[in-house]
């Protein structure tokens, strides 16, 4: 039971994840979460160095995808200046934004990553969908109300899969 929260990769943050390293793996698709994967969760905006991320995954011919459980006001705001396609209020681990990101890109699971900073809701997502999960550090070390929830049982299942020499996370990462 607990495997479905184990990412199947963990990096300190998503400049760690190049258009390379995921073509080199047949990906050609994204779907990432927003707050506190990309930009800390009160940030408006995409910085200058995510919009060259992202421009360097359009180059490569790698397809993004915002999957956000945040309102329309905020993924929208965000994601509409980068032309990058997006699902608002996702209800992850919900399996159905997984699939509708899949539709939006045309893309097989297989040639598709989950990249997200939560386990319950990305990585679990992202598993129960059959997709290759990674998990990074977040950005912001708060959070929003919801999240504050998540983080206190995360780092219960984070301390069970450290001790078993599973995951690294934060500094050791």
């Amino acid at each position: 039971m607990l495997k479905q929260f184990l990412p199947n990769e963990y990096v300190k943050s998503i400049f760690h994840i190049t258009p390379e390293d995921l073509k080199d793996r047949g990906i050609k698709g994204i779907i990432t979460d927003l707050d506190n994967t990309l930009v800390e969760w009160d940030r408006p905006e995409a910085t200058p160095e995510l919009i060259k991320w992202f421009d360097a995954m359009k180059e490569a011919g790698i397809a993004v995808t915002i999957v956000s459980n945040n309102n329309e006001k905020r993924v929208k705001a965000f994601a509409e200046p980068l032309h990058i396609p997006f699902i608002f209020q996702a209800r992850k681990p919900m399996r159905q934004a997984f699939r509708k990101a899949l539709a939006i890109m045309k893309l097989k699971k297989e040639e598709v990553v989950v990249i997200g900073d939560q386990l319950l809701t990305d990585v679990l997502g992202g598993n129960l969908s059959g997709f290759y999960t990674i998990l990074v550090v977040p950005v912001s070390k708060t959070d929003g109300t919801w999240t504050k929830v998540n983080r206190k049982i995360e780092r219960q299942i984070m301390n069970f899969f450290r001790k078993r020499g599973k995951i690294q996370w934060e500094e050791e990462v």
